[in-house]
């Protein structure tokens, strides 16, 4: 960690810095508003990153996955795409607090500009953690930036399948979180949009809780083949997180 008097140069009187117990990595976010969640750390553990893959991470808010993925992972090109500006802008900090200039980059940009999407060239490895709740959920302000993160105000799951179609190399992956009652959605529009379902991990709270948590591989042009992994307990049954919790977190 950095001196106080180094942390006021990047932290604004409403943020906190989150220290991911990685790498001694941290995340600037704001006090008050939309932080990350286990689902983020969830998706950086899921997806499969090498050393000469090139990563991109769409919704990518204040830059969690791109970071922890460069403290997971080899990989020295790893992109955020984000867009809201704000978000953006506290993602490049992070970037800079940690020493991630030559490795981890940050875009603010819309991902249904398909000019933007096609400047931005081919990924190994597309990660994603979308806004989960169905457009016209709700009556929300469109301008609420806690909504635009949970609700598909500014783009649908749809919006996220073809841009992640454009950016991928042939048989590249795209791997994503989501909430198990859209499940129907992701592999449906993964499908017509030529990404195949490859594998699925339900994640519930304890072995007693229905899954409320989904992960989601596909592949840019694969096979036709599905594979169900072993379900992931966030909790034990008794309390406590559980051991795999624990390991994903390196606690």
């Amino acid at each position: 960690m950095k001196e106080k008097e180094a942390l006021e140069a990047f932290l604004k009187e409403d943020e906190t810095l989150e220290d991911l117990q990685l790498k001694g990595l941290a995340l600037i976010q704001k006090k008050d508003a939309f932080r990350f969640g286990v689902d983020a750390v969830l998706l950086a553990s899921f997806a499969k990153v090498k050393k000469s893959h090139r990563v991109m991470d769409l919704c990518s808010g204040t830059g969690i996955v791109p970071i922890l993925l460069a403290g997971k992972s080899e990989s020295k090109d790893i992109v955020g795409l984000e867009i809201q500006e704000e978000m953006s802008e506290m993602a490049e900090r992070s970037r800079v607090f940690n020493g991630l200039e030559d490795r981890v980059s940050f875009i603010p940009g819309d991902l249904k500009d398909k000019e933007l999407i096609k400047s931005l060239g081919r990924f190994d490895v597309v990660t994603v953690n979308p806004p989960y709740k169905l457009k016209g959920s709700g009556i929300l302000n469109p301008e609420d930036k806690n909504a635009i993160a949970r609700h598909e105000i500014l783009c649908t799951l749809e919006d996220v399948i073809i841009a992640s179609r454009m950016l991928l190399k042939d048989n590249g992956r795209l791997y994503m979180v989501h909430r198990p009652e859209r499940l129907a959605d992701i592999l449906c529009l993964m499908r017509k949009h030529k990404i195949e379902p490859k594998a699925i991990q339900l994640v519930h709270p304890n072995t007693k809780k229905a899954p409320n948590i989904v992960l989601v591989e596909g592949q840019r042009d694969g096979g036709e083949f599905l594979r169900f992994l072993p379900p992931l307990y966030v909790y034990k049954d008794e309390g406590g997180y559980s051991e795999e919790i624990d390991r994903i977190y390196g606690r």
